[in-house]
């Protein structure tokens, strides 16, 4: 039987996998490296409301799930004062110091890499900044009216990841890195493929290329509807795109990828994670994503959508797993 490191492999790569892989079993995310933690900050429900190092105002409701931008102030009000307002943090100055990665590197090194994959989180991207800087309405609109300036900016904060995700490999050496960016809605980019491509893609380019020098498996996060730029994904160099939605005609999608980047999700949140979902109802939705997505030979990765491990209400993962496992039993690999 393979380990659940390698049974991953097998499945991403086209390989000979022994049984499905069970949503995020195969890594070990490390949250809280020095990267992180200069730019974020100590995050938690029921916090007061902070600045992280861009200017953001960052709320966490005690009753919310996830932090999120404080939607009544923006960093940047006038797109065309960017250069001037924005803030860029000095990754290289203040998250190289040996000391700082210490205790990260010993979390690291604690990791079984022959069992899972050690792997760096690298929340909000470029999309993403751009709208906890400048409010969503005025990233969609600055979109349309300054995709030069837009492309600018995008640019910088691009410049940013990278030197985020350099320090990371350089310091940690991880097997991979969870990196987020939500693209669009369930239904539809947020912003128009060919404007995504001209200010979006190019921002990500020398990052990625980066880390597939490295060796380093790239897992993108995006719980959205992709299908229009999916061969952009591909072009990036993203191994995984984790977050795939139902709402993706994901067969369509099996057959146009072809092995040459794997999707992981399918899982109908709206279903198996309410506080009235039932039982059956959890098992029948993981036996439609089994029976439509998960044939040998796929690429696929039966999965929750959210962009780390857990579903919100208790005794959830144990079901989905167990189906997972009941299906995959009964399959020939």
């Amino acid at each position: 039987m393979l380990g659940k490191k390698d049974n991953f492999l097998e499945t991403i790569r086209g390989g000979k996998p022994d049984r499905f892989v069970k949503q995020y079993e195969y890594m070990t995310m490390l949250p809280g490296d020095p990267v992180c933690s200069f730019v974020r900050g100590n995050r938690y429900p029921g916090m007061e409301p902070s600045f992280d190092k861009w200017g953001t105002r960052i709320l966490w409701p005690a009753h919310e799930v996830a932090a999120t931008p404080d939607p009544l102030y923006k960093v940047l009000e006038d797109i065309e004062e960017w250069e001037d307002v924005i803030k860029v943090p000095d990754l290289i100055a203040n998250c190289s110091a040996e000391e700082l990665w210490t205790p990260y590197i010993e979390r690291m090194n604690a990791v079984d890499r022959n069992d899972t994959l050690a792997t760096c989180f690298a929340p909000t991207g470029v999309f993403e900044r751009l709208h906890f800087l400048m409010g969503f309405e005025d990233t969609l609109c600055n979109f349309m009216l300054e995709p030069e300036l837009m492309a600018d900016l995008a640019a910088a904060i691009g410049e940013y990841r990278y030197n985020g995700f350099k320090l990371m490999v350089e310091n940690a050496h991880p097997d991979a890195i969870l990196s987020h960016d939500d693209w669009g809605s369930k239904a539809n980019l947020f912003v128009q493929p060919e404007l995504w491509r001209e200010i979006i893609k190019p921002a990500y380019e020398k990052s990625y290329k980066y880390l597939k020098e490295k060796g380093v498996i790239i897992i993108h996060h995006s719980d959205s509807f992709c299908e229009p730029i999916v061969e952009d994904m591909i072009d990036l160099g993203i191994d995984v795109w984790q977050g795939v939605l139902p709402q993706n005609d994901i067969v369509k999608l099996q057959k146009q990828i072809g092995g040459r980047m794997a999707l992981q999700g399918g899982i109908d949140a709206a279903i198996v994670d309410r506080p009235d979902s039932t039982e059956a109802e959890i098992r029948a939705e993981i036996q439609r994503v089994c029976r439509e997505y998960c044939a040998p030979g796929n690429c696929f990765i039966p999965s929750i959508t959210y962009g780390g491990p857990g579903f919100i209400h208790p005794g959830v993962d144990d079901i989905v797993n167990e189906e997972i496992d009941k299906f995959s039993a009964a399959v020939q690999f």
